[in-house]
């Protein structure tokens, strides 16, 4: 059994989505981490929110870059500018919409950690479908 549990791990590291998973895991803990540290320190929340997300996209790029999309990065010049560019638009998105939905939540009296996890899970479906069929799409980088 356990031989075909670690071919079973090793077979679920290729699927880029469980790649994604995990970095979005990691660029969280940036995200909740500096958000809930920025609420203690008397930041109110949505501040604290936007400032914490866009801790966490720094954290995303580097991740992303690296184990999740690293075949189809572009290696240099106006690709991987234009790459970091479309990166950073679908952060934006994701920001935006984490921001608005911790505010809306914030303005109906929901306690903070419960509209941050309506904005985590809004946030990841969008920004994944940007950047698996926009930012890092196969086949339309010049990688040189």
């Amino acid at each position: 059994m356990a031989p075909d549990l670690v071919s079973y791990l090793a077979k679920l590291s290729d699927v880029r989505l469980v790649r994604y998973g995990l970095a979005s895991v990691g660029a969280l803990a940036v995200d909740l981490g500096s958000f809930l540290a920025f609420m203690e320190a008397g930041l109110p929340p949505t501040p604290a929110s936007a400032v914490g997300y866009s801790l966490g996209i720094l954290a995303h790029w580097l991740m992303s870059s690296r184990a999740v999309f690293q075949d189809t990065v572009a290696h240099g010049g106006i690709e991987r500018t234009r790459q970091k560019g479309l990166f950073v638009v679908s952060a934006l998105v994701g920001l935006g919409l984490t921001t608005l939905i911790v505010a809306m939540g914030d303005w109906a009296g929901l306690h903070p950690l419960i509209a941050k996890g309506a904005a985590i899970a809004v946030s990841f479906t969008a920004t994944w479908l940007l950047r698996s069929k926009v930012v890092f799409r196969a086949g339309t980088l010049e990688k040189g």
